[in-house]
């Protein structure tokens, strides 16, 4: 069966990919240090339970598993933690993302999609963005993601490896099967935390920001559907 690595794939956006692999006929390999991912979600093929800090423990997966592709999601994703934590981040999500690259294009695995972020743009209010906008993060998420994606390309040139990059804004949406969904320990995300509100399993729902040119005065966010 043909394998595919997908590092993050005990979390949200990670675990709704293995599932959809799944369904195309790959074996989605899960590689995940399940700090934040949970291991209930990993149903759809195999887990390597592996820190991407851990180079030989990566390597051990591309022998073992031999994918033809990877998927990286894994990564640190709270804004307010890395301005206050940056050092976490960058060894995270930009040290981790380099030792992954490395080691896929020892094993001769030249296809990757990586999960960045629309963090990497910056603030630029007002000016619709496409792939081609500027990019100025304003914090260590958003540069590490940022790092990341030029590794991408320098290992492009160097190694033929080829990558898709996806700069989402807000993921949302949930599988129709009940099988895969999210869990936070604490919620962070705006949609479950406005569901928690309206079920009262909190007492309010607070917005951030009244100074946006809207009828409100709050902002307006565009949300991609995983579905």
């Amino acid at each position: 069966m043909t394998k595919v690595l997908v590092t993050g794939g005990a979390g949200y956006i990670g675990a709704h990919a293995c599932k959809a692999l799944k369904a195309v006929g790959f074996v989605p390999v899960t590689l995940d240090n399940l700090s934040t991912g949970w291991r209930d979600a990993v149903r759809f093929g195999p887990l390597v339970e592996a820190d991407l800090m851990d180079r030989a423990a990566l390597d051990a997966a591309f022998a073992e598993h031999a994918p033809v592709a990877v998927m990286h999601f894994a990564a640190l994703s709270l804004v307010g933690e890395s301005m206050s934590d940056p050092g976490r981040y960058w060894r995270n999500n930009a040290l981790g993302s380099l030792n992954l690259i490395e080691a896929a294009a020892a094993a001769g695995c030249a296809r990757f999609v990586f999960s960045s972020t629309c963090a990497t743009y910056g603030e630029q209010d007002g000016v619709l963005l496409d792939e081609d906008s500027p990019q100025a993060p304003i914090n260590a998420y958003g540069a590490s993601k940022r790092a990341v994606e030029d590794m991408l390309a320098n290992f492009g040139e160097s190694h033929g490896l080829t990558a898709v990059i996806f700069r989402y804004f807000n993921v949302a949406g949930a599988d129709r099967e009940g099988e895969v969904g999210e869990q936070h320990r604490p919620e962070t995300h705006l949609i479950p935390l406005m569901l928690d509100a309206v079920d009262g399993r909190r007492p309010a729902l607070t917005i951030f920001g009244t100074d946006y040119p809207t009828p409100d005065g709050t902002c307006v966010r565009d949300y991609i559907n995983l579905l």
